[in-house]
């Protein structure tokens, strides 16, 4: 068990570490949180001293392309056709259904758990004991989660710290709860903002097993034995998505509100009058504000001076850099596909490559994910039904549904349907020169049916030919000349 200094220790020493700390900048840009929001101009003034400007504008306008990038990858894993995670056993497939491809919570925490993984680096899901006293699955965010080694814990074992917002309190206080757990139990902690670490004494039974539940009047206690967090990485370096855009990103963010600030500093024209009639230029200002009219001496006038904005330029910097963050950030860009009805699949294809080659690598790392979670439920499944189901009865789906142009699916799908008739109203023709097996055979190929599964349902061979006879005789002689 470790004590409140141990636990103060491992948590400050994780919270500085190189590897949470780019997980923090990861999650502040995946949040619209870019360093654009921390811009300061500054210029010197006659003294030559170095002095902020606060007196132009200084618009600061994040633009979460990271937040999209990450989203189109979660979103395109997530939409894999029928369930995750299957097995051809029917009686284990709906066990496999009621906690994974049915459990609309479990999908949730998962696409959470995808999300986290790419923005920060890695991120964990949570093993728990739900009110049907079957294992749940819940997201835990790594920024608050410590992984602490056997040999740096007195009693030997692995162990995991987790600590979460409780709740801010009336006086504005955050309230902490820290978790200590390893294989058997869990220890409950409490902090205030910064402050001191100390058990939580509204827990009564602290620590406890992992499954605490009453039955039948009495209270069953019992361990998991086995450390309920399981780390989906991004990579083998646990490096998140964000340093090959971050700086692409920076840029758009500057390019875009230096143009924003121009046309807000430039925005009126400048006024050069001469031979000014009047008492102060408080008084040439207002008449220009209001009533639009200045006078002037007899040999004055006025000249009205706009500043040409680099616009054309601004907007090429623009768009090279947006192409660039879809290019290196291996996304899905839109703007290609503006017109979905005119774009043939192959084009719709080409757009969806970079997006299924990122996929693709995280595909691996989700697989090796969901097999450290199902080996738990499957040894579940085996103690409650006697079983002994293993994970090579289980198969993992995910394969992305890729967008289609509909149109050109349907006219796919006439011509095969066209050729398939052709090829059946041929054979139907010339059946007599057949027998009953090989006809079969034949038109079982031409459905894509297996002759192997329906041959013992067939008809006997008389009652057979008199039903291909009576299909010639419908189709006629028309049909084949």
């Amino acid at each position: 068990m470790l004590t409140e200094q141990e636990i103060r220790k491992f948590l400050d020493e994780d919270n500085a570490s190189l590897l949470k700390q780019a997980a923090k900048q990861g999650q502040d840009y995946y949040e619209g949180k870019h360093d654009i929001l921390e811009f300061r101009m500054f210029y010197y003034n006659a003294d030559g001293k170095l002095v902020e400007d606060t007196h132009r504008s200084n618009a600061k306008i994040p633009h979460p392309f990271f937040t999209e990038l990450v989203d189109q990858a979660t979103q395109f894993i997530m939409s894999s056709e029928g369930g995750l995670i299957n097995s051809q056993d029917t009686g284990l497939q709906s066990e496999l259904d009621i906690y994974f491809n049915k459990n609309m919570k479990f999908k949730s925490e998962l696409a959470e758990t995808i999300t986290g993984m790419q923005g920060k680096g890695f991120d964990y899901m949570y093993a728990y004991k739900g009110k049907d006293d079957r294992l749940a699955f819940e997201n835990a965010d790594c920024l608050g989660v410590v992984e602490v080694e056997g040999r740096f814990a007195e009693d030997g074992k692995d162990q995991r710290i987790y600590k979460y917002v409780d709740r801010v309190d009336k006086e504005g206080k955050t309230q902490w709860k820290i978790l200590v757990i390893d294989d058997e139990n869990t220890h409950y902690y409490r902090q205030t903002d910064n402050g001191e670490i100390e058990l939580d004494e509204d827990v009564e039974l602290n620590p406890q097993p992992h499954a605490v539940y009453e039955k039948d009047g009495e209270l069953y206690k019992k361990p998991l034995n086995f450390l309920p967090f399981f780390r989906l990485d991004h990579n083998k370096k646990r490096i998140s998505l964000l340093p090959a855009v971050k700086a692409l990103i920076d840029d758009y963010d500057i390019m875009s509100s230096s143009l924003t600030n121009n046309l807000i500093d430039f925005d009126t024209p400048l006024h050069v009058v001469k031979g000014f009639k009047g008492d102060n230029l408080d008084e040439l200002q207002t008449n220009l504000k209001t009533k639009k009219i200045v006078g002037t001496a007899p040999d004055g006038g006025v000249e009205v001076h706009t500043v040409n904005v680099p616009y054309e330029a601004r907007v090429a910097k623009l768009e090279l850099d947006e192409k660039n963050i879809y290019r290196f950030g291996m996304g899905l860009n839109m703007a290609g596909l503006k017109d979905t009805t005119a774009t043939t699949n192959i084009a719709i294809k080409a757009a969806y490559s970079l997006l299924e080659l990122r996929c693709n690598k995280i595909k691996g790392q989700l697989e090796l994910f969901l097999q450290q979670i199902v080996e738990v439920v499957l040894a579940e499944i085996n103690e409650k039904l006697g079983k002994d189901y293993q994970l090579k009865n289980v198969e993992f789906n995910i394969k992305p549904e890729v967008m289609s142009n509909s149109t050109e699916n349907a006219q796919k799908d006439l011509t095969e349907a066209q050729r398939k008739q052709t090829e059946i109203n041929y054979l139907l023709a010339v059946a007599a020169y057949f027998d009953n097996e090989t006809l079969m055979k034949k038109l079982c190929e031409i459905l894509d049916i297996d002759y192997e599964e329906i041959k013992n349902k067939l008809p006997d061979p008389t009652e057979a030919q008199g039903s291909i006879d009576s299909a010639i005789e419908t189709i006629g002689g028309g049909v084949v000349e």
